[in-house]
């Protein structure tokens, strides 16, 4: 089946568009009609630039685009080692995320030596199950964040695709609702991009069956409520709500991005999230001109360089 670029260009793109809009208006109050969304800076980030949520996804296309193949603890230890370059200078990086990496800096200083790739990605997911184990939860929204390229390098096996998802999301998070998470929504965007099509209950049977039921109600309970009205946005469940309720009431991605900015708090993560899968239905011409052409981010890239790559990625598929 013949990839749809524009589409695939929209997982990404949108993902990374949503980010930045949101990021002015992170940690507010939600903003309703009639007060408008505007695309614009806010301290620290300047107009058009992405957040962590795309920096962080960025290493994930990189290997994507080379070839390599995500589900590896070879490639994810390269992904990694790049997060722990971009942490040490970002603007911003997610608590959960940051406790996750001083562990594992402390390991790797503790262990001197060479570490080699697959050993570095298993010791960032033992340091994610330890941060779990000391905080009671890991349920954060950071590794939902991060989906928008991962079904673009499996388009023909969904099964793929859900391994790959699941396999990131472990680096950092270790609770079960993230890594479920991660596989509805990479699958809906692997979907949306072969189909025109979203379908994020269509995605279920990828979950175990009581799983599944769980997820289906929360999806349902989205569908009921404005994404304002869903609460603690910075949980994963939460996050995946606000974003899908924004989808289902979207009539345009920039109309999305804009239902998804007005939730309010986490709201570059938010609109990240609406981005990646609103994206692959509508489509990176979605996008305004002005929107494509100050799109920014670490680690000093712009919208031309993030489809660069997305087209290699596909052009293997």
């Amino acid at each position: 089946m013949p990839i749809n670029t524009d589409r695939a260009l929209g997982a990404v793109l949108g993902s990374a568009a949503g980010d930045a809009l949101g990021a002015s208006y992170e940690f507010q109050p939600a903003v309703l009609p009639p007060t408008p969304i505007v695309w614009r800076a806010g301290n620290p980030w300047q107009r058009g630039e992405w957040t962590d949520d795309t920096a962080m996804a960025v290493p994930l296309l990189d290997e994507l685009a080379a070839g390599a193949d995500i589900r590896t603890d070879e490639a994810l230890g390269r992904v990694v080692r790049r997060w722990l370059g971009w942490a040490r200078g970002a603007k911003d990086v997610g608590i959960q995320t940051r406790r996750v990496f001083a562990v594992l800096e402390r390991e790797l200083e503790q262990h001197t030596g060479a570490h080699d790739d697959a050993h570095v990605a298993r010791l960032c997911k033992t340091a994610a199950a330890q941060v779990h184990d000391v905080t009671g939860r890991s349920g954060g929204n950071g590794s939902l964040m991060r989906t928008g390229p991962v079904a673009l390098g499996y388009l023909h096996d969904a099964g793929a695709v859900a391994a790959a998802a699941r396999a990131q999301s472990d680096l950092t998070h270790f609770d079960e609702d993230t890594g479920d998470a991660c596989v509805l929504w990479s699958l809906a965007i692997r979907h949306a991009v072969l189909t025109g099509e979203i379908d994020l209950v269509g995605q279920l049977g990828a979950l175990a069956p009581d799983r599944a039921e769980i997820w289906r109600a929360r999806i349902a309970e989205a569908e009921g409520r404005e994404p304002h009205e869903i609460k603690n946005n910075g949980w994963v469940v939460a996050a995946l709500q606000a974003a899908w309720s924004a989808i289902v009431r979207g009539t345009s991605l920039v109309d999305v991005l804009e239902r998804a900015v007005r939730a309010g708090d986490d709201t570059d993560t938010v609109a990240a999230i609406a981005g990646s899968l609103a994206g692959a239905k509508y489509g990176a011409s979605g996008l305004p001109k002005l929107w494509f052409d100050e799109l920014h981010g670490w680690p000093g890239e712009h919208a031309v360089d993030l489809e660069t790559k997305v087209l290699l990625v596909v052009g293997r598929e």
